[in-house]
């Protein structure tokens, strides 16, 4: 043994070839802490001082190569001072470099994924071997921030820079195939034959028939573009991808840049320009929302894996209304394996389910996500039915008919009487109380909601709602149904709206109230979307439905009388009674027209701007920031009282809540690390201002609290 630590070996193969091997301790993954970061730089200096060595092979004792960077040390690390940063970084170049010195031939062989940190190390082999089933990439761009450990370097001058620029600004995981083909690994091989044809590479290297210095040179030079073509390629390059990854995600447009600086120096100045870009990505608010969405995913998928102990197999499930929304549950229970019976009261509903299921699977096979025989198969999984025939062998029921009580109620009991004891039933309400709707059943112990967001397909999140009598079993059992379906399952406490919903209506409030005070709704949409939500308020209602957003709004009027019950007249009210609902109906604040691929557009109204002058009570001026505060303070109290409520478990439940169920701004971290990034004393200040339009803008005692002692919701 050369070198033997806790994540990293150094041990001889034969002939003086010897294997460095990632195996991290108490790890099911390859990552780069602080911990082997220094395991590496030892491991580099042991093989330096070994005369006997000829050739190095990198290997992984896992399953996978190395996932890249050990992200839970981001928090603290990106606090250093901006130059603390960069000397760290620079530091950790240091053993890449020396890796890459190496006076022997080097072979990293890749297997299952080299992601990040994981990548660079390859790309500072000479030689790369990548399992058939592999899988690489530079995805550092989804945190905010780029590559730290060379791959801005490294990559462009392997690869080409436009492949680099694709590589790097997509952040997206390449196949063995397209690796290969862009020059980015030197052979692709059976993952049983994986170390072999390393070993292979390292003796043909040795023998001189492969040259590893000639390989080698590239990377230590300047880029092989003139100044003509250097222009051409990160001119044209910054100009789309920043269209793509707009104005709030600075990252990719930031990596062409350093690139760019960079192409004219060799290895160890490019560094230095790398580095000096990374420290001052990682100290944006960006990169520090972004790695708080990454880690509170991983709290959200840690507490999800827990309640499989006590969950229940779900092996046929069945729908209760079909439609839209119960053909989407449908398609993506059947997608993801999990047969589906599809149940309605009218023909016409189950033909639209399955239209809905085989328009879904028949994108995919456009796409060529999906083989035409996986679309038989997953169609044929969806048993519609208009009978409670099969219902005994059925393990969860999701009802999913009109978002009526007395309705519910009805379907409930009923379909109770047609499952096993065992059965788990659940309610897709988007509203309605779990432990009013549990009234209706004999065993509410076997009951719980499992609210979908629209379009299922699309939409990641599901809420699963505890009744006051929901038992563990059901609730576990709808968590991992929903896990098995693709989703990802935040468990909240029952309350009129539960998470999501009973916090997006005080938005709706504060977009009804600055209507109300003479606001064009189209400039409100705009500031919205400037500000990172996917579509402005009055566009949202248009999808989300008037008639919907009329009903919600009463349930939460009745449920929350404080502060979201008001009499007066809205701009959805003279929507809805004006029949304009929406894109259901072909108008609401805007009209809509069918582009050229089917889709509805919006466009101008004047009609609507006739009705909603009955609600506009007076004329006042707004800034863009005031159209700001008044959307959002009420949609940040609301999540700070489901908080304070116990309606969520943490901070991270609620932020992921609203990123996966609302679209929240991801680079704004969800309403509660909006709050920390504001500083709560100032978001107090702010609502504070507002102190007029009554409770919904009134922060809570223990905000005040927290604003007083410095607290933050995160950190």
């Amino acid at each position: 043994m050369i070198y033997e630590g806790k994540a990293i070996t150094v041990q001889g193969l034969e002939d003086g070839i010897v294997e460095l091997r990632f195996d991290l301790q108490g790890e099911s993954v390859n990552k780069f802490n602080s911990a082997t970061l220094s395991e590496l730089q030892a491991a580099v200096e042991a093989i330096q001082n070994n005369a006997d060595v000829t050739g190095v092979v990198v290997t992984s004792g896992k399953d996978v190569f190395i996932v890249g960077a050990d992200i839970t040390e981001f928090v603290g690390t990106f606090k250093l001072p901006e130059e603390d940063l960069v000397a760290g970084n620079l530091e950790a170049n240091k053993t890449f470099n020396a890796f890459e010195d190496l006076n022997v031939p080097t072979v990293a062989a890749i297997n299952g994924i080299a992601l990040g940190g994981g990548l660079e190390m390859c790309l500072a082999a000479d030689f790369r071997v990548m399992a058939a089933s592999a899988k690489i990439g530079l995805p550092e761009v989804k945190l905010g921030i780029y590559p730290g450990f060379g791959g801005t370097v490294r990559l462009p001058r392997l690869i080409g820079v436009d492949n680099a620029i694709e590589w790097i600004c997509g952040g997206a995981e390449q196949r063995a195939d397209k690796a290969l083909k862009m020059g980015a690994v030197d052979a692709v091989v059976a993952d049983d034959k994986l170390k072999a044809a390393a070993i292979d590479v390292i003796k043909r290297a040795i023998a001189g028939e492969l040259d590893y210095k000639a390989k080698r040179q590239p990377k230590l030079e300047k880029v092989k573009l003139n100044t003509i073509e250097q222009m051409m390629a990160f001119e044209t390059s910054k100009g789309f991808v920043a269209g793509q990854a707009g104005p709030n995600y600075p990252a990719p447009v930031e990596a062409i840049k350093t690139i760019q600086k960079a192409a004219n120096h060799g290895r160890e100045k490019a560094l230095e320009i790398e580095a000096a870009g990374f420290a001052k990505l990682a100290k944006t608010s960006v990169a520090a929302s972004l790695v708080g969405l990454f880690l509170n995913d991983q709290v959200l998928k840690h507490k999800a894996k827990k309640y499989d102990k006590q969950a229940a197999d779900v092996n046929l499930a069945a729908v209760l209304g079909a439609g839209i929304m119960g053909g989407g549950i449908a398609y993506q229970s059947a997608v993801k394996g999990t047969p589906i019976l599809m149940k309605d009261i009218r023909e016409e509903g189950i033909q639209l389910g399955l239209d809905e299921a085989s328009k879904l699977l028949g994108k995919r096979v456009a796409k060529g996500r999906m083989k035409p025989e996986q679309m038989a198969k997953a169609l044929n999984a969806i048993r519609p039915t208009m009978s409670y025939g099969d219902f005994k062998e059925v393990d969860l029921v999701v009802e999913a008919v009109v978002e009526n009580p007395k309705v519910k109620h009805a379907v409930l009991a009923e379909v109770e009487g047609q499952v096993t004891e065992d059965t788990i039933i659940t309610s897709n309400t988007s509203t309605i109380s779990i432990t009013y709707l549990a009234e209706a059943l004999k065993r509410p112990e076997n009951f719980c909601g499992m609210h979908f967001f629209n379009p299922v397909h699309m939409m990641p999140l599901v809420e699963v709602i505890r009744g006051a009598k929901s038992s563990e079993k059901a609730v576990a059992t709808t968590v991992a149904y929903a896990k098995k379906m693709g989703k990802t399952p935040v468990v909240v406490n029952d309350c009129p709206g539960f998470l999501v919903n009973r916090i997006l209506f005080p938005y709706f409030g504060g977009f009804a109230r600055l209507i109300g005070m003479g606001a064009d709704f189209q400039r409100v949409d705009k500031v919205m979307e400037k500000f990172g939500w996917p579509m402005g308020p009055a566009y949202l209602m248009d999808v989300v439905g008037m008639d919907t957003g009329h009903h919600g709004r009463d349930v939460m009027a009745e449920g929350y009388p404080d502060r979201m019950a008001d009499s007066t007249r809205t701009a959805v009210d003279v929507m809805y009674d004006a029949g304009r609902l929406g894109q259901k109906t072909g108008s609401g604040f805007y009209a809509y027209e069918m582009d050229k691929k089917g889709k509805p557009k919006k466009v101008v109204d004047a009609k609507a701007y006739e009705l909603l002058k009955e609600v506009v009570l007076e004329q006042r001026e707004f800034t863009d920031e005031e159209i700001i505060e008044i959307m959002m303070v009420p949609l940040c109290l609301e999540t700070v009282r489901c908080l304070e409520d116990g309606i969520v478990e943490s901070a991270a439940d609620a932020d992921m809540g609203l990123v996966y169920g609302i679209g929240f701004p991801p680079f704004r971290g969800g309403a509660l690390r909006y709050i920390d990034t504001i500083g709560v004393a100032e978001f107090v200040a702010i609502a504070d201002k507002y102190a007029e339009f009554g409770a919904m803008y009134a922060p809570t005692e223990k905000l005040r609290e927290m604003a007083k002692n410095g607290q933050k919701f995160f950190g």
